[in-house]
């Protein structure tokens, strides 16, 4: 008769992380981070707890993972521990065990409930080699418009969404250092704040309906980082740290 898989023991402790992806890194898939993510895990030697079952993994929560090519300064995950261990002794081995470009920015003990749940909301920059005027006009016009329908392939096929309700506040904004607003011909920078919708709305579904709205290409591959995303602050419009208690 065949043996029950065997059964582990529940967590004793829950780190919540911060991390970022920077330079070349930026076009590691979520499966290719995850991968690099485990086996950091297992050089650093962290007591990972691990599920139940014939295929015990670690237990390890990822949430909202930025679109391959995104750059970000806020990604996070939550791991699930055998043993209770410093924050900041894992911050260490884990920044140690990772590749330059995958930087951990911040762990700390979770407050409890769900990591997912906190991230109602993503602001971004976008830059482009569009200029100053070309790209106030043109997020004007988006702005103005109540709806804004696109495509986009899932896994489910085609489908047909509005990228404008999501959007919260959008601008067209000089990079630092790049001299005074009116120089005539200067290069912008697009920054979007998203609220987490179902289906998920992505900066790369915003600059394809700024392009249906006002004509406005970007050009094939702009730079999107993401600079935050967190809980959303209905009265000061602006993105908190999940990572609060």
């Amino acid at each position: 008769m065949p043996q029950p898989p065997e059964q582990q023991a529940p967590p004793v402790q829950r780190l919540r992380i911060r991390y970022a992806k920077r330079g070349r890194l930026r076009f590691t898939s979520h499966r290719d981070f995850s991968r690099a993510f485990e086996r950091a895990v297992f050089r650093a030697r962290i007591p990972m707890a691990y599920s139940s079952g014939f295929n015990p993994h670690p237990r390890i929560s990822y949430a909202n993972a930025a679109p391959t090519g995104s750059a970000s300064e806020a990604e996070y995950l939550e791991i699930a521990l055998a043993q209770v261990v410093d924050p900041a002794d894992v911050h260490a081995q884990l920044d140690e065990a990772l590749p330059p470009g995958l930087d951990v920015l911040e762990v700390v003990v979770s407050a409890g409930g769900s990591l997912s749940d906190r991230l109602e909301a993503s602001r971004w920059r976008i830059g482009t080699a569009v200029p100053l005027a070309e790209a106030t006009a043109a997020v004007a016009a988006f702005l103005a418009t109540e709806s804004v329908p696109v495509s986009r392939m899932t896994k489910k096929g085609v489908r047909e969404f509005d990228c404008r309700t999501p959007v919260v506040t959008f601008e067209a904004v000089l990079p630092d250092g790049a001299g005074e607003a009116g120089t005539p011909g200067s290069l912008v920078e697009l920054d979007l704040l998203l609220r987490h919708t179902v289906p998920s709305v992505r900066p790369d579904d915003v600059l394809t309906g700024l392009k249906a709205v006002s004509g406005l290409d970007v050009g094939e591959a702009p730079r999107l980082t993401r600079l935050a995303q967190g809980p959303y602050d209905e009265e000061t419009g602006l993105v908190g740290d999940p990572l609060e208690a």
